[in-house]
């Protein structure tokens, strides 16, 4: 497979796991708490991870890393960590949905700070797709625009979080992919699932897990394996593309999210507890918007770069 290929194949699967998350999330709500269920899905992320690069002798590659680099693995826990445990905060102020919609500045968030700290060039015509790919993303959740405007100090505090916690991601993943080069992205994960664990260990209410059914154990360990698959095809999306590519793709995931709640609904599933979204003639048009801006933004420079050759020999 080309680069951009793998690039393609690691940034889809990151996004059918985060599509799909959520309603996995919402179903945790009945049986734990979200702060000891991250403390969760980081121990079996770690636990497999650190298994899996012992067996193959690769933590002899911290041996050779610097302070310099340590620092850097530091922060990218503390900034990942603290993604979690903010997003579970503003929800005490936001609803969901708008929740949902303000966390939509991160891809964006990355895309500048892969311009700023890695000189990524984009062209004229992603940097369209971007700006069309935002107008997407407001059309689709506009019913959460125009159903809350409120600018409360109870509405501010939970946008303000949110943000931070946009900010906090975009923050990881570009001290991530800066890793790359000397670490890799396994170790790099080992190492901020372990920094994360033990942030939350002290807020974590262990005697919840003494009490999960069996269907409870079935979810808790859904979402640990979705941290662990997610976010190594993330790490590897970034070794083959552009952060800004990446976070492109990313975007889309709530509309995966969408799309895949509603799909529950259809079929009956937890009815008590998954609720279809109202989706209108301005929603579908958002989804066409989203979908075409990142499709032009991926194919469209290869389409024109194949096309070069033709035009020289003109």
């Amino acid at each position: 497979m080309t680069n951009n290929k793998l690039g393609l194949l690691y940034s889809s699967i990151t996004l059918l796991f985060w599509g799909i998350l959520p309603i996995a999330l919402k179903l945790s709500e009945k049986f734990i708490d979200a702060t000891s269920l991250s403390w969760f899905r980081f121990f079996i992320a770690f636990i497999i991870l650190f298994i899996l690069q012992l067996t193959s002798n690769n933590l002899q590659q911290f041996r050779k890393i610097t302070i310099k680099e340590i620092i850097k693995l530091l922060f990218a826990g503390v900034f990942l960590t603290l993604n979690y445990v903010t997003f579970v905060l503003t929800l005490k102020y936001l609803s969901p949905g708008e929740a949902q919609l303000n966390f939509q500045v991160a891809p964006f968030f990355l895309a500048f700070g892969s311009l700023l700290f890695f000189k990524e060039r984009l062209t004229a015509i992603q940097l369209s797709c971007l700006f069309t790919l935002a107008v997407g993303i407001i059309l689709f959740f506009h019913p959460n625009i125009s159903g809350h405007i409120n600018t409360g100090s109870k509405v501010l505090i939970g946008v303000g979080i949110i943000e931070f916690s946009a900010l906090s991601w975009a923050c990881y993943t570009l001290l991530q992919k800066s890793l790359m080069a000397k670490i890799s992205t396994s170790n790099v994960l080992l190492c901020v699932f372990g920094i994360g664990m033990v942030l939350l260990t002290p807020l974590t209410d262990f005697t919840q897990f003494t009490a999960l059914t069996t269907f409870d154990w079935s979810i808790a360990l859904f979402c640990a394996f979705n941290t662990l698959i997610a976010y190594s095809a993330l790490a590897k999306a970034l070794v083959f593309w552009p952060a800004a590519q990446v976070s492109a793709v990313v975007a889309v995931a709530p509309v995966i999210s969408f799309m895949s709640t509603a799909f529950v609904v259809s079929m009956g599933w937890w009815p008590n507890i998954i609720k279809a979204a109202h989706l209108t003639s301005l929603s579908i048009i958002g989804i066409i918007v989203i979908v075409g801006s990142v499709a032009t933004m991926q194919l469209l420079p290869h389409l024109l770069k194949k096309n070069k050759p033709i035009e020289q020999l003109n």
